[in-house]
């Protein structure tokens, strides 16, 4: 780990996180290596327009946990079918992943020796700890271009220069590729068009019927492309 925090060695640190999320997509910690490295005053902003937000502020002094939520596979599968608890249970079973794992990668994948202070620790972890939800409230699989439609969504949210280049490089490699770059796009004007979701009190929302939530936050109708998997892009540079 380095504690050497000037704008040089953050470049330096992300691109080089960059070229290895490159070479391998499903190399987690690299993407969060990746954010905190370029992110920039991204998590301040994020901070200020939650506490302007109604129950913003009481987000931020409560801190709830929601991986102690998400963690409890057994809670979930008692909700209705339909809801977006299911829906997220649905999505990390078949992803083979977990809130845990997630929150484990980001660890392993920061590289400064300080902690953030209070409260953009939260912000920070907050964003992290609901990445997968958004995947099922928006409905993104967890495939190499629903991953990228899903960071454009952010970008639009969040306009993290992190976020950014990882969307910019994702478009250039979809050059000949209409679908997939219409899927980017489109999760772009997802992001526009929908409620600011960093703000939204997801607990409460688990046990509401997903087609309710999707009305609540303008996320629209589940987009619909052709997942991307990363072995499928590996077998094609194979031959």
């Amino acid at each position: 780990m380095t504690s050497d925090t000037s704008p040089t060695s953050s470049l330096r640190r992300g691109l080089a996180a960059l070229g290895a999320l490159l070479a391998d997509p499903d190399d987690l910690p690299q993407v969060f290596t990746l954010i905190e490295a370029l992110s920039g005053n991204t998590l301040e902003r994020i901070r200020r327009r939650i506490e302007a937000s109604e129950g913003g502020a009481r987000l931020l002094a409560d801190r709830p946990d929601i991986v102690e939520l998400l963690a409890d596979r057994g809670a979930l599968a008692r909700l209705p079918d339909g809801t977006l608890g299911r829906a997220y249970l649905d999505f990390v079973e078949r992803e083979n992943i977990s809130a845990e794992g997630i929150r484990a990668a980001a660890t392993k994948g920061m590289t400064q020796r300080h902690s953030l202070p209070p409260p953009l620790d939260y912000v920070h972890g907050r964003m992290r700890d609901t990445h997968d939800l958004w995947h099922a409230a928006i409905g993104y699989h967890g495939d190499v271009l629903g991953e990228a439609a899903l960071l454009a969504f952010v970008l639009a949210q969040t306009h993290n220069p992190a976020i950014a280049l990882i969307v910019g490089v994702g478009l250039l490699k979809t050059i000949g590729k209409p679908e997939a770059r219409a899927a980017i796009l489109d999760g772009y004007r997802r992001g526009k068009h929908a409620e600011w979701l960093p703000a939204q009190p997801w607990e409460e929302m688990l046990a509401l019927p997903l087609d309710e939530v999707r009305r609540r936050l303008r996320l629209g109708t589940p987009p619909v492309y052709t997942p991307v998997r990363s072995s499928e892009l590996r077998a094609v540079a194979a031959t």
